[in-house]
This record gives C-alpha cells, structure tokens and sequence, in this order.
C-alpha cells in the first residue's frame, strides 16, 4: 500500500474506532476531491461490531483462562477450548531429503501434494479437487472413497505408484489425537456432516479406502490439523516460527508449548525429554458456554441461528471467511430497511442468505478512498446498478467494521498466545484465504496486536499454505522411525 493510502486507511480506522466520534470530518481522495461521509445513523447500527481495546483485553483474558482449562487434564474434558497435543516435536532442520505426499483436507475443495526435499532446496507438485455438496453430507466411507481416488490417480500422474511414499495429513477439523497417526474427529465444522466419522480415527478410515483400492502404496505417517501445517512450513523457512494462525473458511491457531504442560497427552506417544509439544488451540469453539455474550450482536447471533451448528464455533463465526460476508449482508439489509441506503429499496439478491461472498468484502475494501469501482461491480452482481457515490461510500464502511473486527479479535488471540509463551522474536505464520486477500488485514493485526501486548512479533504469511507443512511433518516423522 503506498503511503499515502496507509496514512489515509489509518485515520480512517480511528474514525471508525470511536463509538461516540462526532460527524466525519470532509475526508479527500487522492485527487483531493471530497468523500461522502458516513451518517451517524449508520455507525449507530454498527456500533457494537466496533470493539474498544478494552473488550480486546477482556476477550484475551477469558480466552487465556480457557486455555488453561484445555491444558489441563483435571479439566480438558470440559474445556471449550480443547488445546489438543499434537505430538509433534520436531520442527524440521533443514536436513529432510525424499519425496513425500501431503493431502490437505479443510473446505470444500482439497489438495493433494508431491514434495521432494533435499536440504534447503524443494520442488513441489500439487492438484485440486473439488468435494461435491453431496460428499460433504453424505457417509464417510463416500469422503474417503473419493479422497482415496484422487489420491490414487495424482500418485499414477506422476508414474510413482510404485514407491512407498510417505504422506502428511492434514485434516483442518477438531481432533483428538492420541498419537502422530491417530486422530478422532470430534465434530464436524464448515458445511461437513458425514456419517460414520465423529468419533472414529480418521488416519484408519483413509487407510482403510487406500486399502480398498490396492493401487498404490501410500504410508501415512501423521496427521496434523492446517494450523500446524502451516507453522511447519514456515518453520522450515524461519526456525523462529512458533505460532501457526488460520484465517481462512475457519479460524484456529497452534503455538508451541511446553511439553510438560500439555498434560493430557498419552504416555509411550510422545518424548518427555523433548521441551517442546506442538499445541492445536482449536480456538473456534471459544465463545461457547456464554462467554462471548458481552460482544455478540443481533448479527451474530442471526448466523448462529441460521447456521448448522447452533451455539457453537462462535469465535470462528465473528472472524472467519465462511460467515464474513453474510455478516457483511445482514449489516446492510438492516440499513436498507432503516431507510439509509439505495433509498430504502434493497436489490432481492441482498435479501437471499449467502449472496453477498466474503470475497466482496475483500475487492470493495481494495478500492482506493474516494473510488468505487469494484464496489460498483459487486453491487451490479447483485442487481444493483445505479448506487451513489454515497451508497457506495456506506457499503465500504459496513464492509470495513466488519472485516476490522475480525482482524481485531484474531489478534486478541495471537496476543494472548505471545503473552502465554512470554518470549520475544516470535514468528506467527499465517494462512487462510481472508489473511491473503483482505488489503488491510495485515496492517490492522501488527497495529492491534502491538496494541494488545509488549514482545516483539512477526506476521508470516505462509506461502505455501498447510500442505507442505504436512509434507515436512511425514519427512520429519519418517525420519524418526
């Protein structure tokens, strides 16, 4: 962003900051022309999606107190944040050489990788399939079978169906791992619900559709949720990497911890000589059992409502990709309603659940001030082609409170981690679709989280997503074997 705009963005961003702020001022854009104003009726409807860092700071505090819980074995059953062990302690060296498999399984579509390591150089091969709406509702033997096809017919590509390839899986869903290979699902997030899963240990159900097909010879060597993943990858680039953070479809983080506290991990899986154990926070679930209340909205709460998943993933649903744009939608149609926008009439398509993407969000925030170019295209997309420069004006802010919110309370987590582990130079490597994209989101979480805490940080956006991170896990592992 030139500097100029970041300067602009950041007073803005105050204006925006102030629940109580008179009148905006006249702002100009880069012509210095003026930019219409936003009413007060307006941020008066958004005024509870416009945190004070002392909400921040309350969110940290509960959200500490319920990792505590989830370390805990006295009390990690009852814990909404499950603070799972993941049993990985190795992040790797630089050593690592071979070829080695990753399957990323976390959203609607997934990914299968061919990594070949030698030292500090890497090649990596990848394909996308997509999981049909069907699969993500139907049984789990069908999301195998279907997982173990691609599988197959990537490996065949590459003419490697001969080699035993090791394979990292990532699998972005709550786990309850008992060892590197062993990981029950806990529940289903983002739009699955297959059969036949909950409760079972994914790694067995992959192998078992690997096995069915008996044409190509696959060692799966650990499974790891996408966080993990992604702080590996980013590991292997920068050894200060020791928190991995997620804002895509979802949102998670795990940190490394000391192996000491992660206390519910099971005997005989892990090393206790090793200081360190790689911890899934599993933060989506925060927020249930009423400890979010104080920030919810009539907004949230529709989501909630209106979800799969009533009453749960809370924290999840205020920050992830999955449910930003239908905040965004909900905003709005409120202020059309209220009279205060397109002049009362709101186009049909802002009326229908999910027609407003998060990716809207992104491309209307990426105009520069006082433009309105792609928030005119995403307004036409909806049926609406005659906005004002004013309407379009209004739009932005609504996207921006949202979207600001979200960076807000991601970085209220990652402060509370680097308070937790209270060590200066931690790198957080970063993931997820609405990291990548979102113009500000980088910005808006250095200045929160430097906000929020005293170590120094930095923000990594991991370049290779989770899928090599799985890789250099199953390299790190089957080097240990």
């Amino acid at each position: 962003m030139k500097t100029k705009n970041r300067s602009l963005f950041s007073k803005i961003c105050k204006c925006y900051s102030n629940k109580s702020a008179p009148p905006t001022p006249v702002i100009q854009d880069e012509d210095d022309h003026p930019v219409p104003s936003v009413s007060n009726e307006i941020r008066d409807i958004c005024k509870d999606l416009v945190l004070s860092d002392d909400q921040l700071r309350m969110v940290m505090q509960k959200l500490d107190h319920d990792i505590h819980k989830g370390l805990s074995k006295e009390t990690h059953d009852e814990a909404i944040v499950k603070c799972f062990t993941t049993y990985v302690q190795d992040l790797p060296d630089g050593t690592e050489k071979g070829n080695f498999l990753a399957l990323d399984l976390g959203g609607t579509n997934f990914r299968v990788l061919l990594i070949t390591l030698d030292g500090q150089n890497f090649d990596m091969k990848s394909k996308i399939y997509a999981i049909p709406q069907s699969l993500m509702l139907g049984t789990g033997v069908q999301l195998f079978d279907h997982i173990a096809q691609c599988l197959a017919l990537f490996v065949k590509d590459l003419n490697l169906q001969d080699e035993v390839l090791p394979l990292g899986f990532t699998f972005s869903f709550p786990l309850t791992q008992r060892g590197l290979t062993e990981g029950y699902l806990v529940r289903w997030t983002k739009g699955f619900n297959c059969s036949g899963v909950v409760g079972e240990n994914v790694v067995g159900l992959l192998e078992q559709a690997i096995e069915r097909r008996k044409d190509v010879k696959i060692d799966v060597c650990a499974i790891l949720n996408d966080t993990t993943g992604t702080l590996m990858s980013c590991a292997w680039k920068n050894r200060n990497c020791r928190i991995g953070l997620i804002v895509g479809t979802g949102t998670n983080a795990c940190y490394v911890e000391k192996t000491k506290n992660a206390e519910c991990a099971i005997e005989g899986k892990y090393s206790p000589q090793k200081p360190h154990m790689l911890i899934n926070a599993e933060w989506g679930a925060f927020g249930e059992g009423g400890v979010l209340d104080f920030i919810l909205t009539e907004f949230d709460r529709a989501i909630d409502e209106n979800s799969i998943n009533p009453s749960k993933q809370l924290f999840e649903k205020m920050i992830s990709g999955m449910y930003m744009g239908e905040l965004t939608r909900l905003v709005l149609e409120k202020i059309v309603n209220a009279g205060l926008l397109f002049g009362g009439k709101c186009p049909s398509d802002l009326k229908k659940r999910g027609k407003f993407f998060t990716k809207y969000v992104s491309e209307i925030e990426n105009d520069p001030k006082g433009k309105y170019t792609n928030c005119r295209e995403v307004l036409a997309e909806l049926g609406l082609r005659n906005a004002s420069d004013q309407d379009c004006e209004n739009v932005r802010y609504v996207c921006s409170v949202v979207s600001r919110r979200a960076a807000h309370l991601a970085s209220a987590g990652i402060a509370t981690l680097l308070n937790k582990m209270g060590e200066n130079n931690v790198t957080v490597g970063i993931d997820g679709s609405v990291y990548r994209f979102h113009p500000h989101f980088h910005d808006l979480m250095t200045e929160k989280i430097n906000q929020l805490q005293s170590y120094k940080f930095d923000l990594m956006l991991s370049e290779d997503g989770s899928g090599r991170g799985a890789a250099l896990v199953a390299a790190v592992a089957a080097g240990k074997r």
